[in-house]
């Protein structure tokens, strides 16, 4: 640790910005049905709130990442949380007919959660050395699952007891004013690569230009891989939490033979809200969990030398994909059959879903080097929310108005549209699952090149040349003629 006392208390400040990040971005999933009629809106308009907003926090990410590598990245953070706390508030005062407003300012919500979402995990990397980061980390993406879930049940719950979805949105302002208050006074700024620099790894280095970094960053292959990997994954999450408590309702509205949803018992709605909240917290809790615990079984070799290998979190994260992928196949086929066989291949998604959390950081921290850490978070967030969750959630809306267009209207093809629509998802965790184990192949040798460059004085410019071999020893040779 570089000073034990000021980092745990940062961390603490920092876990609670996060929970609070993912607590907002999920309330207006939580409410979204009393969204789409006060708007009077259809699914794909319903996908599109979430799709500004993280367009906006794509086009965030890289100018967050480009400052947290070049100014003081607290200071970043503090502009952003002010401007996500004036959205917030404001986006819940748009009155019916302006929807366009409304999408307006859940739009710029984005670029503040931009800030503090891309810096945050750098700012970790430089007050914890390796052998504590990992734990770390996993504490403080425990805060995605459990954000998510208070998330859902606390605008739903809110929004019952005030009939008001805007206080169910409401509500997080109170908590991002009280983070806003202990990010100015209790959290510091840490020197870059100082965890570094205790291991010995490193000397100061000055940053290069954006573009030189850029350029190094398409040349890992790790980096690359992963984030593809990252993606696919994301655009299942942000499509199942999305659509996941409206698919729930549609389907008990056929099955129980209302006409339509709001013929559904207000009570019903709410216990929905409660169970997708608090399985999204248990299961995303369990997930992170059971990932780390993969990947130090793997890194440490706790089951034998036969398992202990550097690739562990990529292995961990390729596991916890390939879980999620028959769980969702199954999920949309047979899930109407059954609310208890729904919430359980819910439930063992989640838990598949969220290996990855702490998982990515890490890897990502051992092929990328200190100076360029923010770029590097900020392109994975811009890739991975513009082809994952800010086109999934309209993407799978789209397509479920598009189905539901050629049949009656009822809530049984409600259900079936989106069930269909969302069997995207699964094809997806395919495509994660492959590129998470072909990363891990390309792990060892990305990290072992970074060390080498961290521990010389001089960077060495020859171009890597890449053999793919078996599971075991890697192959590494330079060659000045490429």
């Amino acid at each position: 640790m570089v000073n034990e006392r000021r980092d745990y208390i940062s961390i603490v400040v920092l876990f609670v910005v996060n929970l609070i990040n993912n607590v907002d971005r999920y309330t207006i999933a939580g409410v979204l049905p009393d969204v789409q009629t006060y708007y009077g809106i259809n699914d794909s308009m319903g996908g599109m709130i979430q799709t500004v907003f993280l367009i906006s926090f794509m086009i965030g990410s890289p100018i967050c990442g480009y400052l947290g590598d070049r100014f003081n990245r607290k200071y970043v953070m503090l502009v952003g949380m002010v401007i996500w706390l004036i959205c917030v508030c404001a986006s819940t005062f748009i009155p019916g007919h302006l929807f366009p407003l409304f999408l307006v300012f859940r739009s710029l919500v984005g670029i503040g959660e931009a800030s503090y979402v891309n810096i945050c995990p750098t700012m970790i990397s430089d007050m914890f050395t390796s052998d504590k980061r990992t734990r770390v980390y996993m504490l403080f993406y425990l805060a995605v699952p459990v954000g998510s879930g208070l998330g859902y049940i606390i605008s739903s719950n809110v929004e019952s007891l005030t009939k008001s979805w805007q206080w169910g949105v409401r509500v997080t302002g109170v908590g991002g004013i009280i983070a806003l208050i202990a990010l100015i006074f209790l959290v510091y700024e840490p020197e870059r690569g100082a965890a570094e620099r205790l291991e010995g790894k490193t000397s100061v280095r000055q940053s290069t230009s954006y573009w030189k970094d850029l350029k190094i960053l398409i040349q890992c292959p790790t980096y690359v891989v992963t984030t593809l990997a990252y993606t696919a994954l994301i655009f299942v999450s942000g499509t199942l939490t999305w659509w996941m408590p409206t698919i729930i309702e549609y389907s008990a509205a056929w099955t129980r033979g209302y006409k339509s949803i709001t013929e559904l018992p207000k009570e019903f709605k709410n216990q929905t809200g409660i169970i997708f909240g608090l399985l999204t917290t248990a299961c995303g809790i369990g997930g992170v969990l059971i990932g780390n615990i993969i990947a130090q079984c793997f890194l440490y070799g706790w089951l034998g030398s036969w398992c202990k290998t550097k690739r562990a979190h990529l292995i961990a994260a390729g596991c916890g994909a390939l879980l999620a992928t028959p769980c969702l196949f199954a999920l949309f086929l047979f899930g109407h059959n059954s609310e208890i066989l729904t919430w359980v291949l819910v439930g063992i998604s989640i838990l598949g879903l969220c290996f990855n959390w702490s998982l990515n950081v890490e890897v990502f921290n051992q092929v990328v080097a200190p100076e360029r850490r923010s770029t590097a978070f900020s392109y994975v967030t811009l890739i991975s929310h513009l082809c994952g969750d800010a086109s999934g959630p309209y993407i799978i809306g789209a397509i479920s108005d598009d189905i539901k267009s050629t049949h009656v209207d009822s809530p049984e093809w409600d259900y079936k549209s989106l069930a269909y629509a969302s069997m995207v998802a699964p094809c997806m965790m395919t495509i994660s699952t492959i590129l998470y184990f072909t990363a891990a192949l390309l792990f060892k040798r990305d990290a072992d090149k970074l060390e080498r460059e961290m521990q010389s004085k001089e960077n060495d410019d020859k171009p890597t040349v890449y053999s793919i071999d078996s599971w075991g020893e890697d192959c590494l040779t330079h060659s000045s003629k490429f």
